[in-house]
Order: structure tokens, then sequence, then C-alpha cells
């Protein structure tokens, strides 16, 4: 069985439906530590990562958008010295899409 970094992103257009409640909880298992938020109504997979000094914090950052580049789909990164905050959601569906999960596993894998 493959795991949900060896799949990449599909295109997701606008009338594309949000994953349903039971799809996020049979999916969130698979990347233990994101945490499900909501933020204005849009539900987020979200990741604090934490680093020794900003260099490793950048060098992680750069990874992840080197990454995000290659599926086409993007996340809200913030970047501070010894730390990386990462959310990923589909903005064009304003929630949850299996490209979150598939996303929030390759950074794992980073």
């Amino acid at each position: 069985m493959k795991k949900l970094n060896e799949f990449s992103c599909v295109a997701c257009h606008g009338d594309t439906p949000t994953l349903p409640s039971l799809e996020i909880a049979m999916l969130l298992p698979e990347v233990p530590d994101w945490q499900l938020i909501e933020v204005d109504g849009v539900q987020r997979l979200e990741r604090s990562f934490s680093f020794k000094n900003f260099r490793n914090a950048l060098e992680f950052t750069n990874r992840v958008g080197e990454e995000a580049e290659r599926e086409g789909h993007h996340p809200r990164i913030i970047t501070e010295w010894g730390s990386v905050k990462i959310q990923w959601w589909t903005y064009a569906i304003n929630g949850l899409h299996k490209n979150d999960f598939i996303m929030a596993a390759k950074t794992d894998s980073l």
C-alpha cells in the first residue's frame, strides 16, 4: 500500500468538493504530527517544526517551497528564528482536499 508522500497532487478546481469529515478522520492518522485547525471557518492542517537556528529553519522553508512548486500546491509558511509553522489547505475550495494531506506527508519526509 502506498504511503501518502508517494502520491502526487492532482489539479483542484473551485467546483471540487472539500473532504467530508469521515475522510478527514481517516487521513489524519497518516499525518499524526499535524493538527486540524479552523481559521475563519476554513479547516487547515498545521504543524510547527523546531530548529537550532534561523539558517536551518530557512533551509527547511526552502525545501518545502521547492516541493510545493514541483507539486503546484502551496502552503502558508511562517519562518522565524528556530521555528517554521506550516499550514496546508486548498484555497480554491476553501477547505481540505487530499492534496493537503499528501503535502503534509511530503513535508514530514523532508
